[in-house]
Order: C-alpha cells, then structure tokens, then sequence
C-alpha cells in the first residue's frame, strides 16, 4: 500500500508541473529565416526571438526591433519596421503558430501589405572538411648501395 502510495503522488507531481513547464515554453528560441508570400514575390528576412518565463518576446527581425508575445505555442509580433523598399516605416504584424515540423507559419501585415509566411531555423553550418590525408608511403628510402627488389 505504501508502494502505491508513492507511486500515485509521484504521477500527480508530475501531472501538476506538465502546464508550469508548458507556460514556459520556449520553443522559438533563437534564429530563424522568415519567408514571406507578397504579391511581388516572396520576401526573406533573418530574425533571432527571446522568449522570457512570462512570454514576452524580443530580439531582431532584420535590423529592427522586436515586441512580441509567444504563449501556448502562438507567436503575435507587433513593432515598428522601415522598408526601404517602399520608403515606409509602419507597424510590422506577425501572427502565427508553431507547427509539428517546428516551423512557424501563420499572417504577416505591414502598411496596406498583408500575407502568409512560413520560417524555419536556418541549417546548421556544417563543419568544414578535414583536409584530405597526404599519401604516406611505406617504402623506405633506398641507399646508394641497396639492391633491387625482386618483384
């Protein structure tokens, strides 16, 4: 009985800390490479996301500054970008979600331009290859005297 008494509190504890670690999450942590569907083709932009315990996000999104929450697996940014390309600084709005392949899609709104995106984390950078081994002989040098080899 006390074997099962233990037993249950421990199933209970670790039921309990399951949303605490949920409200925590992280998962957006780091870089990401934004895509972005415009009607003038796609748009690509880097960004690098923090997550704090409470869910408020920071970090870059090209150059600019990034404001933000991330809770229950929904991410909403809303800040302040400069496109140089339209000459026009406005209010950036990303809203999207976490998907099961850890990629983030959802809306993106800036000006009058609005639309979809999809951003994964950038490829890890693989190491550089090992130079290649300089061939290693096993014959030894010859003396002015040695015979030759029979074969």
């Amino acid at each position: 009985m006390k074997k099962f008494l233990v037993i249950a509190a421990a199933i209970i504890c670790l039921m309990m800390g399951r949303p605490l670690a949920h409200a925590q999450d992280t998962g957006i942590n780091g870089k990401w490479h934004f895509v972005l569907d415009t009607p003038g083709g796609d748009r690509e932009v880097d960004a690098e996301l923090s997550v704090d315990a409470d869910g408020n996000v920071t970090g870059k999104w090209g150059t600019a500054d990034v404001a933000g929450t991330y809770k229950e697996g929904k991410l909403a940014l809303d800040f302040q970008f400069t496109s140089e390309e339209v000459g026009t600084t406005a209010a950036m709005k990303i809203d999207g979600k976490l998907d099961d392949t850890a990629a983030l899609a959802g809306d993106w709104a800036f000006s009058e331009y609005n639309g979809t995106y999809k951003a994964t984390r950038p490829a890890a950078s693989a190491p550089a290859p090992a130079p290649a081994p300089s061939p290693v002989s096993d014959a030894k040098p010859k003396s002015a005297d040695a015979k030759p080899d029979p074969q």
